[in-house]
């Protein structure tokens, strides 16, 4: 009985990750950007944990790791389109948009399908077992939400604004799939040596949020992240030359 409730502890986990990217998701749609932000990180604490849980226990399964996906799929890919989607929606648009501005918010879902296909190529790519290829979906996520919560005056402050939306809507979906090594937080050990940029990133990232707080912060942490990664990439690079 202990071994069959062990077994379902991180498809368990999984699944909160999967019903807070739905309660995101009608947040967003319902313009309530804060609480859409609130459950998508609900969901990304969920999905840390179900992976975790599943190492430590020793359950990982086929299944467990389809339905992470899935999960992953709604919580940082339908949720946070949903936000840019709702956003689009209330927005003014240039003169020569109006013609199309009904159907302009719709370009947002785009990003889901990136962020379904970044998971199906994940899935499959043997690189990715100690640090990412492209943008992880929880950090696309979590920059957009942050960014909308964050940001609402500057991104309606001029109709010309839907236009770098759109621009960031293309990119972000760019790289989700581009092939831009980016590190993970994910430790070998608990020694300094080989997890200077891991631990340096997260002092980086906890000044962050004490400094903008909790939900203004994400954008500027994954901002931060992006740029650290090409950095660091360029610098390995350099030196095995």
């Amino acid at each position: 009985m202990a071994n069959f409730i062990t077994s379902k502890i991180p498809n368990t986990l999984t699944c909160g990750n999967l019903v807070s990217g739905c309660i995101a998701t009608y947040f967003a749609l319902c313009g309530e950007a804060q609480l859409a932000l609130m459950w998508i990180v609900a969901g990304a604490v969920f999905d840390f944990f179900d992976g975790m849980s599943a190492r430590l226990l020793g359950v990982s399964s086929p299944i467990g790791k389809e339905l992470d996906s899935l999960a992953d799929d709604v919580t940082f890919g339908v949720a946070p389109a949903a936000m840019v989607f709702t956003q689009l929606s209330v927005m003014e648009y240039p003169s020569f948009m109006e013609p199309i501005a009904p159907y302009v918010p719709f370009f947002a879902f785009v990003m889901a399908a990136f962020s379904a296909l970044r998971l199906a190529k994940f899935n499959l790519d043997t690189r990715q077992t100690t640090s990412f290829i492209g943008l992880p979906t929880p950090a696309n996520a979590l920059f957009w939400a942050s960014l909308l919560v964050s940001q609402p005056d500057i991104i309606e402050s001029s109709s010309m604004m839907v236009l770098p939306m759109l621009a960031m809507i293309c990119i972000s979906s760019w790289l989700l799939i581009a092939e831009i090594p980016m590190f993970a937080l994910k430790f070998k050990n608990w020694g300094w040596a080989g997890n200077e940029l891991r631990y340096s990133f997260i002092v980086f990232s906890a000044a962050m949020i004490i400094w903008l707080g909790i939900m203004q912060s994400f954008w500027v942490i994954i901002t931060a992240y992006f740029l650290i990664s090409v950095v660091a990439d360029a610098m390995n690079t350099k030196a095995k030359q």
